[in-house]
């Protein structure tokens, strides 16, 4: 079809006549010639046969013509009225009916004609492609009058005007559990279905998201696209890089409502909240052992496993959980960011900062 299209359909200074390929040159001589030809000619065509076999056709047994409409049968004056040639204004196909006309546009609108280009992506309508654009300029023209924050569409902004009235209109029919954006409930419906439909083509992981595909590919690439402006350090994933500059700005936005404990991350008060009703649910299927986290329940199969999945760059050594590579890069960094507030001690890991103020409080916990 793109071939027929491209050769025989496209409008050019001089066009072609679509039937019988005569040169012209005013486009008004390819409408006079058209009606030249026989409706047998004419059905050559396979676009125009693809088009005219979705019209309804009544054939004269007087001249054996055929028309898309039955008033042409008993009114031969009419038939002049064919002469008066119809143009799609996007490919320049040239037919002698309106009805066919309006039918092939149809076939436009599952086109992708408005292409980008910069990168060439392709969009059905001019208005997805203008948004589009916004993403190579990084303008940002919507702004949240609450908190200053900005957005490149109307859209984004009207799901986070939602965070600030902590309004959830998008509920999942099975659990009941409630969204501010309706594709945060696609991605949790697909929780219940366990369908995983993003898969890495280099191992062959599955994720229930495009973008936490996208993020997962830089563990592959390495790459670090996401960059702390004030400490240079660089993340995989932008959401990685928001928690980080919480630990420079000291806020901590998310509320126990409990105990009204405040975290820097909301995967650490989701994690505060088990304290809270004890429940593990997320049990080993080797040895039974329960955990409150799905994330903590891998971790603990990488025992079984003996897989050690994290590799310092430096040394080589191995390690089952990302937080110890992490802890372990810090020695070769000589970087100690815990810091005792008592003494002004700094140590490499939290954990070994908690163990020194129980030196501070008398504490004897293991005894």
């Amino acid at each position: 079809m793109d071939e027929i299209m491209n050769q025989t359909h496209i409008l050019k200074r001089s066009p072609p006549h679509v039937v019988c390929r005569k040169e012209t040159t005013e486009s008004g001589n390819v409408t006079n010639d058209l009606v030249s030809h026989t409706h047998e000619i004419l059905t050559n065509c396979e676009i125009y046969e693809e088009v005219a076999s979705k019209i309804k056709h009544f054939e004269s047994e007087a001249c054996g013509k055929i028309f898309s409409d039955r008033k042409y049968l008993n009114n031969p004056l009419l038939i002049h009225e064919i002469e008066k040639s119809f143009i799609c204004n996007i490919c320049g196909i040239i037919f002698p009916y309106r009805n066919f006309l309006n039918s092939h546009l149809l076939f436009h609108k599952k086109e992708k004609s408005h292409i980008c280009e910069i990168c060439s992506k392709a969009f059905r309508q001019q208005g997805h492609l203008k948004t589009h654009l916004l993403t190579h300029t990084k303008e940002k023209t919507y702004v949240c009058e609450i908190c200053s924050n900005a957005f490149m569409q109307s859209g984004s902004l009207k799901s986070h005007l939602l965070t600030h009235t902590k309004e959830k209109p998008y509920i999942c029919e099975i659990c009941s559990k409630a969204f501010t954006q309706n594709s945060s409930l696609k991605s949790h419906l697909l929780t219940h279905t366990k369908e995983k439909p993003y898969v890495c083509a280099i191992c062959s992981k599955a994720f229930t998201q495009s973008g936490s595909l996208k993020s997962h590919l830089h563990t592959h690439t390495k790459e670090k696209p996401y960059v702390c402006e004030i400490c240079s350090e660089a993340f995989t994933q932008n959401k990685c890089l928001k928690s980080h500059l919480l630990t420079h700005t000291k806020e901590k936005p998310y509320t126990c409502e409990i105990c009204c404990k405040a975290f820097t991350q909301q995967g650490h008060l989701k994690f505060h909240l088990l304290t809270h009703t004890k429940e593990k649910s997320y049990v080993c299927e080797i040895c039974s052992k329960a955990f409150r986290q799905q994330g903590h329940l891998k971790t603990h199969l990488l025992t079984h496993t003996k897989e050690k999945p994290y590799v310092c760059e430096i040394c080589s050594k191995a390690f089952t959980q990302s937080s110890s590579l992490k802890s372990h890069l810090l020695a070769h960094r000589k970087e100690k960011p815990y810091i005792c507030e008592i003494c002004s001690k700094a140590f490499t890991q939290q954990g070994h900062l908690k163990s020194h103020l129980l030196t501070h409080r008398k504490e004897k916990p293991h005894v």
